[in-house]
């Protein structure tokens, strides 16, 4: 059975576009059949201090993928295109997330009509609501086909 997932794409270090670019290709071999992209939008950082600003853009896709088989694919795919994760990552309970540049990042927004709440997979994304940057291109691809 088919699911759809959006998913949230940024970029600021590197050639951004060809960042997106590459992680849209990507998610179409990996994760399944992306059948919509937003435009793609320029922000400053959120939740950290930069120079660089981010190219963002939300896709829906087709999966066959469980949400945790999902995870794990987004992050191997932002791996392979270069993204560092900290080696020591700070305890949800105990401090925020550290946020940095990265030439990518993918974030689970939706899946179906799914809930998950495990520490280190929260679906719907717990933030998007507050982050234009997510919700204007997903608000674009939701309107535009009705949904």
């Amino acid at each position: 059975m088919a699911h759809t997932v959006y998913l949230a794409l940024g970029s600021n270090l590197g050639s951004r576009s060809e960042n997106l670019r590459r992680a849209v290709m990507l998610v179409e071999e990996r994760v399944g059949h992306v059948v919509r992209q937003s435009s793609v939008i320029e922000t400053e950082p959120w939740g950290f201090e930069s120079e660089n600003s981010f190219l963002n853009a939300v896709i829906c896709c087709l999966t066959s993928l469980s949400p945790r088989q999902l995870l794990e694919t987004t992050q191997a795919i932002e791996r392979d295109l270069g993204r560092e994760k900290p080696t020591r990552r700070p305890s949800p309970s105990t401090s925020p997330r550290t946020y940095s540049d990265r030439p990518i990042d993918i974030d689970i927004l939706l899946y179906d009509n799914l809930t998950v709440d495990e520490p280190d997979l929260k679906i719907p994304h717990p933030l998007m609501q507050q982050r234009d940057f997510v919700m204007i291109p997903l608000q674009e691809i939701c309107h535009a086909h009705n949904l």
